[in-house]
């Protein structure tokens, strides 16, 4: 039964809703605990879910993505843009300027990795996953300005992760062993990404805006928005374009639309928990504890792992005085920036699929499993320090 994607969901499901349970009677969050049960019931440990599986569930992750993309984008009213715009720019670009530097500066100081690869590595660490923190937002209920920087931050730093890969990869490219790519060619490259994915999403949320009125059922809105959402998530896929990107324009369409999109949102929280719930053991499926005993990657991970985080609190901390922001953001919202996942783990396999790869294969697998190692434990520990800085911030 293991081989079987209907039995996969259900004991992913059933495992989440009892690790997510004892995950919150010892006070953390829920998702902790969907992670833990696909990494036990996943082909790392029981084997209960096979390996085969995890491309045939890929359905269910692209369209979380994509409704937790458009939850994001909905909060970027245009009340909210001109409140908090500039802070969120600035804090933005220092924190992603600072985890780029950290980690570049750890790996090739430490001796560990060469200039090029450190670059790379440092690249993919300014990733973040804007799923775990939509997933504690909405179990802790938490609203006003923290949440409204932090929103904004994780929608910006998907985009600057994108253009900083680019370039890296491309002025890094030759001395890996891969082929040499010119600074503007990656540079439009990434800007061509941007815009387009941009583009896609505000052609979808015009299409929501059309099919979802104020007259319209709630089936009505279950249909076509999961719809809409699983149509752009094929075009993006298809054209390369960020599904993540395009998520959070078509729900930025939405809420500055006539009448909002909170009537979108509210009804697909309806159908979100088993969403989420698979979502995350699906991502623990794919964690692999025996990443920690390859040769070389637990010393190269920890130092990772330690640097992105230096990079990311201190960076954000640093960009919001900058801004001059409130003590209770500059304090704590670094802490809810340390969760890792999807887009950390697609920058890698883009590397793996690469002319890198062809030239350097051993190099290539190295970033993937520093990579991994790197999800593997801010996954476990960045939503409860995610969880932390929400309860904490809150308060502002």
């Amino acid at each position: 039964m293991s081989t079987l994607p209907v039995f996969g969901i259900g004991i992913l499901l059933m495992g989440s809703w009892f690790l997510g349970k004892m995950a919150a009677g010892f006070h953390l969050p829920s998702i902790t605990g969907f992670i833990l049960a696909g990494m036990l019931l996943g082909p790392g440990m029981l084997g209960m879910v096979h390996s085969d599986l995890n491309h045939e569930l890929g359905i269910i992750t692209e369209v979380t993505l994509a409704v937790i993309a458009l939850e994001i984008g909905s909060e970027f009213s245009a009340a909210k843009l001109r409140r908090t715009g500039r802070p969120v720019i600035i804090i933005t670009a220092v924190q992603l300027l600072a985890t780029f530097l950290a980690v570049t500066l750890a790996m090739y100081f430490s001796g560990i990795a060469g200039l090029p690869m450190a670059a790379i590595l440092a690249s993919i660490a300014t990733a973040t996953a804007p799923a775990a923190t939509v997933a504690i937002v909405r179990e802790l209920k938490a609203r006003g300005p923290f949440v409204d920087h932090l929103y904004g931050i994780v929608a910006l730093d998907d985009a600057g992760c994108v253009l900083i890969f680019s370039l890296v990869a491309a002025l890094t490219g030759r001395a890996l062993g891969g082929a040499e790519i010119g600074a503007g060619t990656a540079l439009l490259q990434g800007l061509c990404e941007i815009v387009g994915s941009l583009a896609l999403g505000v052609a979808v949320g015009l299409g929501l805006r059309l099919l979802t009125g104020r007259n319209s059922k709630s089936n009505e809105i279950y249909i076509t928005t999961l719809g809409l959402l699983c149509i752009m998530a094929a075009v993006a896929s298809v054209t390369g374009f960020s599904s993540l990107l395009a998520g959070m324009a078509a729900g930025a369409v939405l809420t500055n639309s006539p009448g909002g999109s909170r009537r979108v949102v509210k009804t697909l929280e309806q159908i979100s928990p088993p969403m989420y719930a698979a979502f995350f053991a699906i991502a623990g499926c794919e964690l692999d504890p025996g990443c920690l005993f390859r040769g070389g990657i637990l010393l190269m991970g920890l130092v990772f792992i330690l640097a992105r985080a230096v990079g990311k609190y201190f960076g954000v901390r640093l960009g919001a005085r900058f801004a001059g922001s409130h003590p209770l953001i500059r304090r704590y919202l670094g802490l809810a920036m340390l969760p890792q996942a999807g887009v950390a783990i697609g920058l890698a396999l883009y590397i793996q699929s690469s002319p890198i790869a062809a030239g350097n294969p051993e190099l290539a697998a190295t970033i993937v499993n520093v990579t991994l190692f790197s999800v593997f434990v801010n996954e476990i520990a960045g939503p409860p320090a995610s969880r932390y800085a929400l309860i904490r911030g809150a308060n502002l």
